[in-house]
């Protein structure tokens, strides 16, 4: 088992060395085991090359903005889809989730480009002169990063499947006190659900943070780009293998700092929720 672990650490350890290393001895270090060890021309200047490059602190920041608010209110929207076609009694709801399911067999790349034209004919709300006005488009915004990921079928699927398992009783109980059904599921559904809540964070964080494609088309201001639209800044003429490795070990620290942190309720939640890879 500790031999499995060090290799899956091994891609993490030779990031992380060879962001201390300048570019020729990354390259001549590859087919020796040097290339996982903090020897040579060992120095930070790859992290000073990379703050000189590119504003990474402003591309965290952004990231951190889109990916919270993509799992916050996708667990509240998605939890509610869910609540609604397990427990509730109405006519279409089985094909509805069957729609719902079925939308994950088509790849984004497919309504990637539709869905830049609609977003840049939707209305929005601007600030002119202190006056709010109307204006037309999404583009540019942190609003078109996260509110066409909020609702994710996925997420509905799991939720109606883990609502599923929890007694009906419980809710003609509820009704008979008089109960209404945002009541049920505040107070009875939300408690009970907590490993089917941590899935879904789990599951929405990982995606969200690693967003390249659609915000590579819909953001063009620098200022409001996430972090992995930032790998472009790097791949020009002639990489910098070492300011790669540098950025890279920059932002893939917030999401091993947030494993470590919360590493035991995901590992009970993956496992009571049976989901896998």
């Amino acid at each position: 088992m500790v031999l499995l672990a060090l290799f899956f650490l091994f891609p993490l350890v030779f990031m992380f060395v060879s962001s201390l290393k300048p570019d020729a001895q990354i390259l001549s270090d590859l087919d020796s085991p040097q290339a996982f060890l903090p020897v040579g021309d060992i120095s930070v200047q790859n992290y000073v090359g990379v703050f000189d490059r590119v504003p990474v602190a402003r591309f965290i920041l952004n990231s951190v903005l889109v990916t919270t608010l993509i799992v916050g209110l996708g667990l509240i929207v998605n939890s509610m889809a869910g609540f609604a076609l397990s427990r509730l009694e109405w006519t279409g709801r089985k094909v509805l989730l069957t729609l719902i399911i079925a939308t994950l067999i088509v790849p984004f790349e497919t309504i990637a480009i539709p869905m830049v034209y609609w977003v840049s004919k939707l209305p929005t709300l601007v600030l002119e002169n202190g006056r709010p006005m109307y204006d037309y488009g999404w583009l540019n915004s942190y609003h078109v990063q996260i509110i066409p990921f909020i609702a994710n079928a996925f997420s509905i699927f799991l939720f109606t499947q883990y609502f599923s398992t929890i007694p009906k009783s419980f809710d003609e109980a509820a009704r008979i006190d008089g109960a209404g059904w945002f009541t049920i599921y505040r107070r009875i559904i939300v408690p009970l659900s907590g490993p089917a809540f941590a899935t879904v964070a789990i599951l929405t964080f990982l995606p969200a943070w690693n967003q390249y494609l659609w915000p590579l088309m819909v953001v063009q201001q620098e200022d409001l780009r996430p972090v992995m639209v930032g790998m472009q800044y790097f791949f020009q003429i002639n990489p910098a293998w070492g300011e790669v490795m540098a950025y890279t070990s920059l932002i893939t620290l917030p999401v091993l700092v947030m494993f470590l942190a919360f590493q035991r309720a995901f590992v009970s939640s993956i496992a009571s929720s049976g989901v896998k890879g």
